[in-house]
Parts: structure tokens; sequence; C-alpha cells
């Protein structure tokens, strides 16, 4: 019997789709453990015995140990507890301060001891750390000042802050700008250091001042007048000195012998008044080490500060109103003529009717301007009694000057200036304007 048209095509649909190949397989991709889980005990946990169990009693026994063991699948993170320091370190560090303590003596009642630390000195019992810290400060002078680190330009500017006759004279930027020009030198026993050129500060050994005796020809005075050294043994140059001749020098006893940590010398730049003259100078007792400052290196500071100090004089006076269309050139023979001044609240610069001594340029702080005037007061007996008062009439505020046409012209002030709080001003005296 012959198919019809629709069985036939089913049927060739059919074989040919039994001809074709299956899709290959696909592998199943790998499912990421979790790092909270233990599967070893949710596995265990699986296979609990009882679980499918239709009694009462075995189930509540598989339940209560179902519930212990759940807790057990998920992993707890540990904590981190904070890193503790070593408690041998410590105990060292503590034993060695105890042992200190110990052979540190009774200085309760000592006042020596109290002055020297009031004044920044040294104490005289350190911990043993203190001498490698002195050891390796000997090193890093001994090195040029370009050749070190920053590390050992800050130790230099802490050791320089310990002397005291560089603390109460300097303040710490220039002391940390000298600390890198400062260097060591080694002198021999019995060496001459003539301290002409710097200030010198005795590390190790001992040294003998030797002393230059002057004449004194100030008031036709005859009388020998020596260069004693001042606290810490330091010199001093005055006036007097540089004004009189040489006559003798002399070795000082052994009771002002200069041992570690005296000074001697001068940061000011002497000029050579005769060839071979020598106006400070020590002789070794010892091998010594001496720490030098250069007094080329504090005379470029102390022109740098005179730089500094021009700027801000020079500013000062072109934020003035008068002044605001003044050539430079102009107003720079105005700086060499200024001085800072500073005014308490309450001070009276000047009254009226007056002519002022000098013009001011106010820095900071204010003034108050009064007018004195004269007005009559009724009493109650019906009289009239004349008195004067100070009526304010404005202010003297920052960057403002006065005084210049009482001081040029001589004529008196028609007001009373009076400071209100701390005023800081540059002032060029009257004296100082008429020379000029």
């Amino acid at each position: 019997m012959p198919m019809s048209s629709l069985p036939a095509a089913i049927l060739s649909h059919m074989t040919a789709v039994n001809n074709v190949p299956p899709p290959p397989l696909h592998s199943i991709p790998n499912l990421k453990k979790s790092k909270h889980i233990n599967y070893g005990q949710l596995n265990a946990l699986c296979h609990i015995r009882g679980q499918h169990s239709r009694s009462i009693s075995n189930t509540l026994s598989t339940h209560n140990t179902f519930m212990k063991q759940y807790p057990k699948v998920f992993l707890h993170r540990k904590t981190r507890l904070p890193k503790l320091f070593k408690q041998e370190e410590q105990r060292e560090l503590s034993e060695g301060k105890e042992e200190s303590q110990h052979q540190q003596p009774d200085d309760s009642h000592n006042v020596a001891v109290y002055v020297e630390r009031a004044h920044g000195g040294h104490n005289l019992y350190r911990p043993k750390r203190a001498t490698e810290n002195f050891e390796e400060f000997l090193a890093i002078l001994k090195k040029l000042p370009i050749h070190r680190t920053p590390y050992e330009h800050k130790t230099v500017w802490k050791y320089l802050k310990t002397i005291p006759n560089l603390t109460s004279q300097l303040n710490d930027k220039h002391l940390k700008t000298l600390s890198k020009t400062v260097f060591s030198e080694t002198w021999l026993k019995g060496s001459t250091v003539i301290a002409n050129d710097g200030f010198y500060v005795i590390l190790k050994g001992l040294a003998r001042p030797q002393t230059n005796v002057y004449k004194n020809l100030i008031e036709g005075s005859d009388s020998p007048v020596s260069f004693i050294p001042q606290s810490f043994h330091s010199f001093i140059l005055s006036e007097k000195f540089k004004n009189s001749t040489l006559a003798k020098m002399y070795l000082h006893s052994h009771d002002s012998m200069l041992s570690k940590w005296s000074t001697f010398g001068t940061l000011e730049v002497i000029p050579q008044i005769e060839s071979g003259t020598q106006m400070f100078s020590v002789v070794t007792e010892d091998d010594c080490e001496i720490l030098k400052i250069p007094a080329k290196g504090y005379a470029k500071i102390k022109e740098e500060k005179i730089k500094i100090e021009n700027m801000q004089k020079l500013k000062l006076i072109h934020m003035c109103p008068y002044y605001e269309e003044w050539p430079t050139l102009s107003i720079y023979e105005l700086i060499a003529l200024l001085k800072w001044k500073k005014f308490p609240p309450g001070h009276v610069i000047v009254e009226s009717g007056n002519i002022i001594s000098f013009v001011g340029y106010i820095n900071s702080g204010c003034c108050n301007i009064y007018r004195s005037i004269i007005g009559f007061v009724k009493l109650q007996s019906n009289k009239v009694k004349r008195s004067q008062k100070l009526v304010y009439m404005g202010q003297l505020k920052e960057k403002e000057s006065f005084g210049e046409i009482s001081v040029l012209l001589q004529v008196p002030f028609t007001c009373t200036i009076i400071t209100e709080k701390e005023v800081e001003m540059a002032i060029i005296e009257d004296k100082d304007l008429f020379v000029a």
C-alpha cells in the first residue's frame, strides 16, 4: 500500500535525525568552596544516624546531636591581638636606669647641679649612652660639612643648642645655619691656638688662656686692663681694647684652666691691626679636640639678616600712603636710617603743642588720635569752670606714617597720639634725618 506524502516526509525526517551525531559533552564548572564552611563537619552532619527514623526518642536524640554539631560547620575568623614589645628590651632599659640611679650621688642639696641644669649645662650624671652619642658627634665633626647627612647636621645642631654662650646670643634659626659650617680641629699638647678668626669650644683636653694685657689710653689712665674671660671662659671684644695698644702677654694660672665645653674666641670678624697680633689665644695642656665656628660664617648670617630686615622696611614704607610713588632708591636712603622700636599700650608718643622727635612708620598695632578741647563746665553753685578734655578724632593703623611735617618744618603737633595696644614701628630720629 503506497504511503501518503505526509507520513513519508515524517519518516524521512526521523531517519535523518537518527544519523546526526549527538552534541559534544560540556564539563560542569567547578564550584568554589566557601572559606567560611568546614566541609568535613558538614559531611559528618549529613550522615548522622537516625535522621529518617520515625521513633520519637531517636528523633529527639538525633535533633540534639544535630544542633550541637551544626555550629561547627561554620569557620570563625581568628582575632589578631596587637603586637607586644619585647619584654627583654624593656627590662634591659629599666635595669640600666636603676643602675644609673644607684650610681648617682645624692645631689638634692647640691646647688651647683641645679644651676648647671637651669643654664642648659651638661649633666654630670648622664647614662652610658651619652658617651656613645658624644663619640658619634666627634666623628661627625671630622667630616666636611658638605659630606654630612641631614641627620648628622641635626645632631650637630642639637649639641650647639646645649652651649649657653651660643644660645644666649643666637636664636635657633641662626644656630641651625651655623651647625652646617662648624668642624673639629685636633691640637697637640703645647700648641698655641689663635682664635682671632672664630669661636672655639673645647671638646676634649685642657687649655690655658694666653691673655693680652692692654694699656688703657682712654681719659689718660695708665692702669693696665687685662682681657679676662667671662662666664664659661668666653672672651668678649670691647671697644676699649680695640682702641688701646698692646703692652705684653701673660699666661693664666691653673685656676682658670679651660676644660670640656669651655669657650673662647669671637664671632666678630676682627681686622688685622698688626701682623702676628694674637688677640685671643690659648695654649693646650693636653692633646685637644676643639670645635670651631668660623667668624666668616656668622658674618654671612648677619648679612642675610640685614637683607631680610631691609626688605621688610622697604615693603613697610612702600605701603604707607604718602610713599607709594616714591622711587626705590630714595626709600633705600631712608632704610639706612630706620630703627625698630616697640611702645607699650597706653604710651603717649607725642602731646599736643610739642614737636615730635622722630618720624614713625607703624608696622603692627594702632594709635589713637586725640584733640585737646577747652570747654566750660557748670558747677552746682551756678558758677562755670574752664576744663580741658581730649576728644577722640581718629586712629593711625598699620602701614601708616606720621611726624614728617613736625620734624622737617619743626612745627608743633596739633593733636595727641596714644598707643591703643602694643605698637611696633620703624622710626627715623630727627638727629639722623638732619645729619643725612
